[in-house]
């Protein structure tokens, strides 16, 4: 799961922080029960150069081999038996004395071989869900708070339905898609006026994701497109790769499609996003304000058809709810 790049710093400076702390941690209690008991450090410290005394007695010209090594043999077992007396005698732990990495998986370098270990992954997450906090907001986007109360119950005959019940049919889908999310799952086009709940709907899918531990990047469409602005114009690595992370992440949730100033610049960064991510199978959720027909004239043809025909459609209807809370 490709997390942004700056979730992945600030998850690995947190891990290496916490090595450093655990590294510590592990010296100080080692030396403490060294201080009150010498003897135990005269016998480790015999003890770990064992296999240098090994070799020493190998290449020993003028002496037996075997018998220099029954009698270290039993020099150790005799040093061996005398630690574990003084363990017991003063209750210390012997776990007190091993410096067991921070990580038994990785040793707290966060991977496996190429392969991110769960330690780091878990802090991605949780970077992940702070960054998203702040982004979101109030800390309420949570499908328990959603109020499908805010929409009338009164059949509409232009929908076919009443907009409560066309917006529990919305919920419904939207709570299924966020907690059976894989990476294989479609994107979704939202599409309603404003104030119908897009981004309250699409932050609840957001958190839920992160929260089952995929890489969820949001941003408004304002944003995205001043980042890939950013991105053309840059002479540092670091504002080169600001546009890179809406590539790579598991997945991309675009709000509000349309508020931004449409240049032929937008419609092209635009359509590199949608295509790239359909090719390479990452789902992608858009929320516009922008009916169906707007979206044709604004965007390129290849840009609708893929919006409109591939994507699934989440019809948003009712009054501001804004308004009604």
């Amino acid at each position: 799961m490709a997390y942004s790049e700056a979730v992945l710093q600030r998850a690995q400076a947190r891990l290496a922080q916490a090595r450093q702390q655990h590294d510590e941690e592990t010296r100080s209690r080692i030396e403490a029960i060294y201080a009150q008991q010498p003897r135990l450090r005269q016998i480790d410290q015999t003890l770990r150069q064992t296999a240098a005394r090994i070799m020493a007695v190998s290449f020993r010209r003028g002496e037996d081999p075997a018998a220099a090594m029954a009698e270290l043999k039993k020099e150790n077992l005799a040093l061996q038996q005398e630690r574990d007396w003084l363990l017991e005698s003063n209750d210390i732990d012997p776990d007190d004395l091993s410096a067991a990495p921070l990580c038994p998986r990785c040793g707290g370098t966060g991977y496996v071989g190429a392969v991110m270990c769960d330690c780091l992954r878990e802090l991605c997450r949780q970077e992940q869900k702070k960054e998203l906090s702040q982004l979101l907001g109030s800390g309420k986007e949570s499908f328990e708070h959603f109020r499908l109360d805010l929409y009338p119950a009164e059949y509409d005959p232009k929908l076919g339905a009443s907009p409560r019940k066309l917006m529990q049919y919305v919920y419904n889908n939207a709570l299924h898609y966020a907690r059976t999310f894989t990476l294989e799952s479609g994107s979704i086009l939202m599409i309603g006026a404003t104030g119908l709940g897009k981004t309250f709907l699409s932050a609840c899918i957001a958190r839920t994701v992160a929260d089952r531990g995929y890489s969820v990047l949001y941003s408004t469409a304002m944003q995205l497109f001043s980042d890939f602005e950013t991105a053309k114009f840059a002479r540092s690595t670091e504002s080169a790769d600001a546009s890179r992370k809406y590539f790579t992440c598991d997945l991309l949730i675009i709000d509000d499609l349309g508020t931004e100033m449409t240049t032929q610049f937008t419609v092209s960064a635009l359509y590199q996003i949608v295509n790239t991510r359909l090719l390479e199978g990452r789902p992608t959720i858009i929320s516009t304000n922008l009916p169906a027909a707007e979206l044709k004239q604004r965007y390129s043809p290849q840009i609708a058809s893929r919006l409109l025909g591939v994507y699934e459609c989440y019809s948003f209807a009712g009054d501001d709810i804004r308004m009604l809370k």
